[in-house]
């Protein structure tokens, strides 16, 4: 065989052994996006998400998997990443915090366990920040608990199951506490052999095998920090280090914070990966949205894209919805965007879309306004990606409308 063929064929042959270590899907959607198609008012863009009904379908990093799969599946679970990935999810987030021992794991808050796994339901509970106590019925003080990653060691926190994040506040029991799951989503999923929480370093690697890029979210710490000598720079730091540790090329990785100073830092101390970082806004309502000339600092400061809540990129003109002023202003700075977090709004006619819709609340009457409401964020807004917590919906629009 001729040297250079010999050697060409080894090549092929090296990165097809590299790249069978991510595993491909037959991207599968399920009936929900055709549901919420037949949802919609007749329109150009329904018939043109109808005609994509039987167009084969493929992985698209414009759909982030928020939490994973958190609609109907534990979140930040193995089973909820690899759903959110078998709907062709092709960014999954992680959101960051830390164990007693500082090891970083995968949970929404340093303090939900006991409103996401099992924990009062174990030994563990005895190790809680806040102990369970009931409703009492005379003050009508709802029922609480507090309990935190910070509390117990990795080795602890992987005994625990995964749940739906719910409690129920009337409980007057840790049994009932646990049981609050609405109606809209479903336990089915939840079972004692399910629900299997993950280390960020799993994460990565489970990830990888699913052949998906990576968003993980570095979450406020409720303990001071810092916390036995770790500062909040060192986690900052620790987060990054563990994709390094995986060879994860940077490109692969879009780090989210809500602290602005942890974004400073990525950009000082890690510039490749800070590219990519996403600064994520924390206004709750409109009028608390920073202004074109904070967003102009922002860029100047070398951040390159935002992370807002729908509501903060929606708008009613004309009686329909349109693009706001904070995503104009975006732009005009030179800002890109990524929008949080689609189908966490349960039945959407019936509460209007709730905080996150907050802004076009009298333009929602059906289940498949949630489809006007993408396509607007996309066409108009023009989003580089969308969080779901069910990605199977951003998906079918992605593929349909041809975005990569």
């Amino acid at each position: 065989m001729h040297k250079n063929i010999f050697h060409a064929v080894t090549l092929t042959l090296i990165l097809a052994s590299l790249n069978s270590s991510a595993e491909e899907f037959n991207v599968q959607v399920g009936p929900r996006p055709y549901f919420l198609i037949s949802q919609m008012q007749p329109s150009a863009l329904k018939s043109k998400l109808e005609s994509c009904a039987n167009k084969p379908l493929q992985k698209r990093e414009f759909s982030i998997g928020h939490r994973g799969a958190a609609l109907m599946f534990p979140e930040h679970t193995k089973e909820s990443y690899e759903a959110a990935a078998r709907m062709g999810a092709g960014i999954i987030e992680c959101d960051v915090t830390f164990t007693k021992d500082k090891a970083l794991v995968c949970r929404h808050a340093q303090n939900d366990l006991h409103a996401t796994t099992n924990i009062l339901l174990t030994p563990l509970a005895a190790k809680c920040s806040t102990p369970f106590r009931p409703y009492d019925p005379v003050t009508k003080q709802s029922a609480t608990a507090e309990c935190r990653t910070s509390d117990i060691t990795l080795a602890e926190f992987k005994t625990l199951r995964g749940k739906m994040d719910a409690f129920n506040p009337m409980a007057t029991t840790p049994q009932d506490f646990v049981n609050g799951t609405p109606r809209w989503r479903t336990d089915l999923y939840s079972g004692p052999s399910s629900g299997t929480l993950m280390s960020h370093r799993e994460s990565i690697e489970l990830f990888k095998s699913l052949g998906v890029k990576m968003t993980p979210e570095l979450k406020e710490a409720v303990v001071k920090m810092p916390f036995d000598g770790f500062t909040q720079e060192d986690y900052a730091q620790k987060m990054i280090e563990e994709y390094k540790l995986a060879d994860v090329r940077p490109s692969n990785v879009f780090p989210q914070s809500f602290h602005h100073g942890d974004i400073l830092y990525w950009l000082q101390h890690e510039p490749e990966f800070a590219a990519q970082s996403v600064f994520l806004e924390s206004a709750l309502s409109p009028d608390s949205l920073p202004s074109l000339e904070k967003l102009q600092q922002y860029r100047a400061q070398g951040v390159r894209t935002v992370g807002p809540p729908l509501f903060a990129l929606l708008d009613m003109k004309d009686n329909q919805m349109a693009s706001s002023r904070y995503a104009k202003d975006a732009k005009v700075a030179g800002l890109d965007i990524i929008a949080w977090s689609l189908e966490r709004s349960g039945v959407l006619a019936q509460d209007k879309g709730g905080w996150y819709f907050q802004t076009v609340q009298p333009l929602i009457s059906h289940e498949g306004d949630l489809f006007e409401a993408v396509h607007v964020l996309s066409h108009e807004v023009g989003i580089k990606g969308l969080f779901s917590d069910w990605p199977a919906t951003t998906t079918y629009y992605a593929n349909c409308m041809e975005i990569k």
